[in-house]
């Protein structure tokens, strides 16, 4: 079994835990409990939206996808700073929000567009001296991180409230939207929030084709997507006698020419059997999936 799903995932349960709910789901389908399952880009708990999940030997493809970009669509909330930058941490400061807020963001959100640095935050899952961030922020301890680069493609208001802002985020792997939300309350001199997020895409996976986790379980291999769909490379179909010397590791003809550098296999009756890199007229085995 290998493809890759489109999971919805709602507020409240941890990104681990759905992931954890798909193996069971695909353990019992495909009869063998210790089946791969990962996620492409964890959500905080109170996040929902799109969470992409390789199921099976697709696990093995997630180095190879190339747009990893992310979209979301969230609530700043100002006044209050919490010590999870979202709506669940404790507060560490408040204040009154200045009548002029919508103005002093909409001249703060340039500065944050484009490639900037920003520090993870405590309550997060980066290592640090071999443990999890989240794992000394529950000690209440406190230690240096590293500022790293991240993109922010856009940045747009959506909509204004009393005291909150809609917004919608375009930015690269590995941004944090609440800390972004935290900053740009500090560029403004307000303490400030994320108070609600949605994904609404990660790469390839859009909010409007999520699954729930219901509707996967009624129909588990219709939510698998095919790596091809997902990874733009081309398919070849071998013969049997070159499918079973791809499968043991051995060099290959290339049946009709070169048509990119990395071709995805499949055997006679169209099963996906690995990855294969093209050299010239040859074709080597990069992955196998038996």
């Amino acid at each position: 079994m290998i493809g890759f799903v489109n999971v919805f995932k709602p507020t409240g349960p941890t990104s681990a835990q759905l992931v954890a709910r798909l193996r069971r789901i695909y353990g019992v389908y495909a009869n063998d409990r210790h089946i791969a399952v990962g996620h492409l880009g964890t959500l905080d708990p109170q996040a929902a939206g799109v969470l992409p999940v390789a199921v099976g030997k697709a696990t093995r493809l997630i180095p190879l996808l190339a747009d990893q970009r992310k979209a979301y669509a969230g609530v700043l909330a100002l006044g209050r700073a919490t010590t999870t930058q979202d709506a669940l941490g404790e507060t560490t400061a408040q204040a009154d929000v200045p009548e002029n807020w919508q103005r002093l963001l909409e001249e703060a959100i340039p500065k944050f567009v484009g490639r900037i640095e920003q520090t993870p935050p405590m309550f997060s899952a980066v290592h640090y001296e071999g443990r999890r961030l989240y794992e000394l922020a529950r000690e209440g301890r406190v230690v240096e991180r590293n500022a790293r680069p991240v993109t922010i493609y856009s940045l747009d208001v959506l909509g204004v409230e009393e005291r909150a802002a809609r917004l919608r985020v375009t930015c690269s792997e590995g941004t944090y939207v609440r800390t972004l939300f935290a900053d740009l309350g500090d560029a403004i001199g307000v303490p400030a929030h994320m108070a609600a997020l949605v994904r609404e895409a990660s790469g390839p996976f859009v909010l409007a084709e999520a699954l729930t986790l219901d509707e996967i379980t009624d129909n588990p291999t219709g939510a698998l997507i095919p790596p091809e769909h997902i990874i733009p490379f081309p398919t070849i179909v071998l013969d049997l006698r070159n499918v079973v010397d791809f499968r043991a590791g051995r060099v290959v003809p290339l049946p009709e020419g070169a048509p990119a550098k990395h071709v995805f296999v499949r055997d006679e009756s169209r099963t996906l059997v690995g990855l294969g890199e093209t050299h010239g007229a040859l074709l080597a085995p990069k992955k196998v999936f038996v």
